[in-house]
């Protein structure tokens, strides 16, 4: 009565269907069979099972994963596969399901897309906690395939970096069993490991440059859709302004203030109710007063008669100082 639950089948319609377009609405539209009989009883069942959602949940849920994914190493580029993106939510969503039914809210919202690609599905997030997600193009699809042959380069390298360790050790176990001719095919085989390892390596170094230039043109790119964003404000709330105008209206301030200083000068200079007074009497009271502060200053309290006592010398203090101490031992 509230409003606060959703049949499943009007969520989905609420949606893209071009996003469900990749199968993922196979799955989710599949009935899901679930029974009230004991609560309810037989008579009281529904004669069309369907699925509610209560969307306030999936929103926070929702909410939940997308932040989930800025705070991980995923968010290194918006493109992630969706499979690496199911791993990492496994603590949010317990089953596929209700993962699915997360992604369609996210994609409801404008936050996220999928796209499926060589037969694997890819998502794609929005940059920012706020922004809207734009639609998936061939630069995207490109750095995510690079990212790809960077995570099997890694694997490669270390799969062989594995590998030429092993030799080493069967090569140190030959040697230790006299079998010389043993532990150099097997040195042989470790040379030839580490040569791969290090063509892997600057095939590795290639990629993760080309990937550093593309980030690195994505925040350039960033900055100068700032900089012009920044140019036509700047633009448009300087569109009146020129510098004739603001001349003359510091012109214009210019005489206001002199005109103010004028009146000021005018105004301090009116008596008000007879209360003027000669500046001639204000110097003479003036030096009264400072003629009677003279007086006081002059009487002075009488001088001690007290005599000193005379200063004492260092030699009466060194003797007093042996009596200390010899007071002490």
């Amino acid at each position: 009565r509230r409003g606060k639950l959703q049949r499943e089948s009007d969520f989905m319609a609420s949606v893209d269907s071009s996003w469900i377009s990749w199968g993922v609405g196979v799955f989710i539209l599949k009935p899901l069979k679930w029974t009230l009989s004991s609560v309810l009883g037989d008579s009281k069942i529904p004669e069309e099972e369907e699925v509610l959602i209560y969307v306030e949940l999936l929103q926070e849920k929702a909410e939940e994963v997308y932040r989930l994914y800025h705070n991980s190493a995923l968010s290194s580029h918006p493109v992630v596969a969706l499979s690496e993106l199911r791993s990492l939510c496994a603590g949010l969503c317990p089953d596929e399901r209700t993962f699915y039914l997360l992604l369609l809210q996210l994609q409801k919202e404008k936050r996220v897309t999928i796209l499926e690609q060589n037969g694997e599905k890819i998502v794609k997030f929005a940059r920012g906690l706020h922004a809207k997600v734009s639609p998936m193009n061939d630069v995207d699809i490109g750095v995510y395939q690079l990212m790809q042959s960077e995570q099997l380069l890694s694997q490669k390298v270390e799969s062989l970096s594995q590998e030429a360790e092993k030799c080493k050790e069967d090569a140190r176990s030959a040697c230790r069993a006299g079998k010389k001719q043993l532990a150099l095919r097997c040195l042989k085989s470790k040379r030839r490991t580490e040569r791969r390892i290090e063509e892997l390596h600057s095939k590795l170094d290639a990629v993760q440059g080309i990937l550093d230039r593309i980030y690195a043109s994505q925040t350039d790119q960033m900055v100068f859709n700032a900089y012009q964003a920044g140019v036509g404000a700047l633009k448009l709330s300087m569109k009146d302004v020129t510098v004739e105008r603001a001349e003359n209206l510091v012109d214009q301030i210019q005489e206001l203030c002199d005109t103010q200083d004028e009146v000021a000068q005018t105004l301090a200079g009116v008596g008000i109710n007879g209360l003027e007074m000669d500046t001639e009497e204000l110097e003479k009271e003036l030096d009264s007063l400072l003629q009677d502060s003279s007086k006081e200053s002059m009487d002075l309290p009488p001088v001690p008669q007290k005599v000193l006592s005379p200063p004492i010398s260092d030699a009466e203090l060194e003797a007093e100082l042996e009596k200390l101490s010899v007071s002490a031992g």
